[in-house]
């Protein structure tokens, strides 16, 4: 009894220590993008930092090498194209960089609608 109890308390500790579904948010850019090369400059260094950041991190790739492994709805044809992606499969899209004061708000609504992403209320740290 006690090695039964020891092989399911050992099953059920693998189990929990399973990563959950991570959610990314994927930069589709290419080289020369004028709005890519913005986004890089305000964006960037601070997304990591933020709560958003934390949750979806940041990967990026190329608009002419979309690796096998991303599952996209359609075809991504603008550069910078933001994907909230979830095991490797595209829940939500931001096509385009609105500029600093809408990229945010954007975001956050994308994941708060597609993912399991609850914001921090405002004025909290």
């Amino acid at each position: 009894m006690g090695m039964t109890r020891n092989f399911l308390a050992a099953g059920l500790a693998a189990v929990l220590a399973l990563p959950a579904l991570a959610a990314e948010l994927v930069m589709v850019e290419q080289h020369g993008c004028e709005w890519c090369a913005r986004w890089n400059e305000e964006i960037a260094p601070i997304y990591p930092k933020t709560a958003e950041g934390a949750f979806a991190p940041l990967r990026r790739v190329d608009l002419r090498a979309i690796p096998a492994d991303l599952e996209t709805a359609r075809r991504v044809v603008f550069t910078p194209t933001f994907l909230i992606v979830e095991d490797g499969r595209e829940l939500a899209r931001l096509e385009g960089y609105p500029g600093e004061d809408f990229f945010w708000p954007l975001l956050e609504k994308l994941l708060v609608d597609h993912t399991g992403f609850v914001p921090k209320p405002p004025g909290s740290s």
